[in-house]
């Protein structure tokens, strides 16, 4: 599925989260599944988690063990990322 923020009337109208996709952090490459925005992460072990959103901005946040972090998630950076055991949630 492509970036389910781009209409109002999301295909999804339960708001549930169809998948949970493995992420390796990567500096370079778009990493929440092909052709997706996560609407969030998923970290089992905390720390600091670097990533770009649907527009582009890098964020850095830093997050405790079993979080779920809501926000549009297009690349999780390896570049200031020390948090592991990530997961993109997809609509």
């Amino acid at each position: 599925m492509a970036n389910p923020f781009v209409y109002i009337n999301s295909p999804n109208q339960s708001g549930l989260v169809y998948d949970m996709i493995e992420v390796t952090p990567s500096d370079g490459t778009d990493n929440v599944g092909a052709g997706n925005i996560a609407i969030g992460l998923y970290i089992e072990a905390g720390g600091s988690v670097t990533f770009l959103n649907k527009d582009d901005n890098e964020r850095t946040v830093i997050v405790p063990d079993y979080h779920t972090l809501t926000c549009s998630v297009k690349r999780v950076k390896s570049t200031g990322t020390t948090a592991t055991g990530i997961h993109a949630l997809v609509v």
